[in-house]
């Protein structure tokens, strides 16, 4: 989820951090991408093109192509990065006209909800805007649904779940 913690744990895992398969998550500032191309498989959240340049320039430097998928913001809410719905296809060209970026799919994160199937109809959506833009061969990847949601999720069409809570507990409080 946080650049910083990515750098720590590969660094505490030493030769097994550096073999392991990391997907960055979280939302990601474009003065800390320097951390993480590169690095990881996946990065999850991109909603700029500012910052798939930024991506794409370190990917590049170090002999890599970032794979990253573009975070749609589905339930239209402030605090949640993404781009809307309408603005896909541009931040989709802009994207595969970076260099050293590699759009491999869409994510999404809907709005908190007590019921599972609260999430289904955003699920949908993000299914169906990546089959409106054609690109299902392009973009075979869908990464949405969390511990409470993702079985809705996967029944939409989910390739990647988030699964983290679900695993290892929910995390500690910031002190």
């Amino acid at each position: 989820n946080y650049a910083q913690e990515l750098v720590g744990k590969r660094a505490e895992l030493g030769a097994d951090g550096a073999a392991a398969r990391w997907h960055f998550i979280g939302g990601l500032q474009r003065n800390k991408a320097k951390l993480v191309a590169g690095q990881v498989a996946l990065i999850h959240a991109v909603a700029s093109a500012e910052l798939g340049a930024e991506l794409g320039r370190r990917a590049l430097a170090l002999g890599q192509v970032q794979p990253v998928l573009i975070a749609v913001n589905l339930g239209g809410e402030a605090s949640k990065t993404g781009v809307a719905p309408a603005e896909l296809p541009a931040l989709l060209a802009a994207l595969r006209a970076c260099q050293g970026v590699r759009v491999d799919g869409l994510m999404t994160m809907p709005p908190p909800a007590d019921d599972p199937e609260a999430s289904r109809p955003h699920f949908r959506a993000l299914r169906l805007l990546r089959e409106g833009c054609a690109q299902a061969e392009t973009l075979p990847v869908l990464s949405m649904g969390m511990s409470d949601d993702f079985e809705v999720a996967i029944a939409e069409g989910a390739t990647h779940v988030r699964i983290g809570t679900a695993i290892f507990g929910a995390r500690p409080a910031a002190a």
